[in-house]
C-alpha cells in the first residue's frame, strides 16, 4: 500500500459521515453553533499565542524564532505564525464547497452556478505532500525603519512572518482539470472565506488573488492537512492554498471559490496592495509582486544576553524561493568580519546551521548572518525601500548583550 495511500486513510479516519460524504471532525467542526459562535468571538486568532512564542499584533502574530530553537526541520503548528487580514472564521467542512467558475471552464459556469466540489470528494482525490514555506511579504518590514532608516507602513514583522510545513493536499492542476480547464485559461483567481477587508473605509471584498495559469498547473496544492494533521483554524481549515516560493498573500486560506479566467483578472491584491511603490519604482508601482527573496535568522531572542569567556552555540536558518542554500556566513561585529557557519543536513525548504562564538569583551555587540545559494547570489546589505516594506531581504542585524 502506498504512502499517500495510507496517509489518505489515517485523515479519512478524522472525519465523520454525513449524507455519504466525508466531513471533518475536527472539534469546532462538531461544536454546536452557539459554542462555534462564542469561539468566533474571542478574537481575531482563535489559538493560544504564549508570549514566549509569538508577538501578537493584533489580527497577526509572530513567531519568536528563539521558539524553533531545537525544533526539527518543521515549525509545529502550534508555532507557526498567523497572518489575517480580518479575523479567523469557523468553517463547518460538512457544509463547505469549494466552488470554480469563469470562462477559462468548459460550459462557462458562473459565479451563481458554479461547479462545486465537497470536502469529501477533494479528499478521494490522489493527493501530495510537499515542504514549502509560506512567508509574509512583508516580513523584515521593520528593518526598512530600524536598520535603514527608511520606516514603511504595515505590520511590523521583524523575521518571524515565516514557516516552513508539510502540506497534504490536491493539486490544483488535477482540480481545475477535473472541473473542464480549456486552453484558453490565462488566471486563476481564488478567494478565501474570511470577512470582508475594509481599507480606508472601502470595502474590499474578500481576500483574493490571481496566479497565472503556468503557476497554477505547475506546483500548487489544495491543502487540507498540515504536519500530519488537519489544518487549524488559523491557518485554512478545512482547505487552502500553497503557492511554492511565492509572497504569502498568494496562499490563500479558507479558499471557497476559484475563478478561471480566459482574460487577466485584477484584484486589490495585486494592484493597490503587494506592488513595489516608492521613489524607485513608477507612479503605477511595479508588477504585482510574486517571488520572495532570501533570508537568514538566528533562533535567538531579540537583545539576549550571552556569557563573556563562554563559547555559546549560535543556530538560525536561512532560505531562499528557489535556489538551495550553499552557505552561510556570520558576523559577530556587525558586518565587518565574517566567518563560514557550519550547515546541517540538506536543505529542505530552508538550512539550518551553527556558529560557535566565544566572546571576550562585555557590551553589547551586533550578529549578522547571510546566505549564499547555489547561484552564488549573497544576500546585500541593503534593500531599496519601498512604501509598504514588502520583500526586505537584506542581513538583519541582530542585538545581543554580553556580560
Amino acid at each position: 500500500m502506498s504512502e499517500a495511500h495510507m496517509d489518505r486513510r489515517r485523515l479519512m479516519r478524522s472525519v465523520a459521515v454525513a449524507g455519504g460524504a466525508a466531513a471533518t471532525a475536527h472539534l469546532i467542526a462538531r461544536t454546536p453553533a452557539e459554542a462555534r459562535a462564542r469561539v468566533a468571538a474571542a478574537g481575531p486568532i482563535l489559538k493560544p499565542l504564549p508570549p514566549e512564542w509569538f508577538i501578537d499584533h493584533g489580527t497577526n502574530a509572530e513567531m519568536r524564532w528563539e521558539a524553533m530553537r531545537g525544533q526539527g526541520t518543521y515549525v509545529p503548528n502550534d508555532r507557526f505564525f498567523v497572518r489575517n487580514h480580518t479575523r479567523t472564521p469557523v468553517i463547518d467542512a460538512r457544509t463547505w464547497r469549494l466552488e470554480l467558475f469563469g470562462t477559462g471552464l468548459r460550459g462557462t459556469p458562473t459565479a451563481e452556478n458554479p461547479l462545486r466540489f465537497t470536502y469529501g470528494e477533494l479528499l478521494a482525490l490522489p493527493s501530495v505532500s510537499v515542504g514549502a514555506i509560506v512567508e509574509c511579504a512583508g516580513n523584515g518590514r521593520s528593518f526598512f525603519g530600524t536598520q535603514q532608516g527608511t520606516p514603511a507602513s504595515g505590520t511590523p514583522w521583524r523575521l518571524g512572518g515565516a514557516g516552513l510545513a508539510r502540506w497534504r493536499g490536491v493539486r490544483l492542476s488535477t482540480v481545475l482539470r477535473r472541473a473542464g480547464l480549456l486552453g484558453s485559461a490565462v488566471d486563476v483567481q481564488p478567494e478565501g472565506l474570511d470577512p470582508d477587508f475594509v481599507s480606508g473605509g472601502v470595502n474590499l471584498g474578500r481576500v483574493r488573488r490571481p496566479l497565472p495559469i503556468a503557476k497554477a498547473l505547475d506546483d500548487v496544492l489544495l491543502a487540507y492537512e498540515m504536519n500530519g494533521e488537519p489544518l487549524p483554524p488559523d491557518h485554512g481549515f478545512p482547505v487552502r492554498v500553497i503557492v511554492p516560493g511565492w509572497v504569502g498573500i498568494s496562499s490563500i486560506k479558507w479558499v471557497g471559490r476559484i475563478e478561471v479566467s480566459s482574460e487577466p483578472l485584477h484584484s486589490p491584491w495585486n494592484t493597490r496592495f503587494y506592488r513595489l511603490f516608492g521613489p524607485a519604482y513608477p507612479p503605477e508601482g511595479s508588477d504585482p509582486i510574486s517571488e520572495q527573496v532570501t533570508k537568514s535568522a538566528f533562533e535567538l531572542p531579540w537583545n539576549a544576553t550571552l556569557p563573556v569567556g563562554r563559547t555559546t552555540r549560535l543556530t538560525g536558518r536561512s532560505w531562499s524561493p528557489h535556489h538551495p542554500i550553499r552557505r552561510v556566513e556570520v558576523s559577530v561585529d556587525g558586518g565587518a568580519t565574517w566567518r563560514g557557519a557550519h550547515l546541517s543536513g540538506p536543505d529542505r525548504g530552508w538550512r539550518r546551521w551553527s556558529f560557535p562564538w566565544r566572546p571576550e569583551n562585555t557590551g553589547p555587540a551586533t550578529l549578522v548572518a547571510r546566505a549564499v545559494d547555489a547561484t552564488g547570489a549573497v544576500q546585500p546589505a541593503r534593500t531599496t525601500p519601498n512604501t509598504f516594506g514588502y520583500l526586505f531581504g537584506a542581513a538583519v542585524h541582530h542585538p545581543v548583550l554580553v556580560a
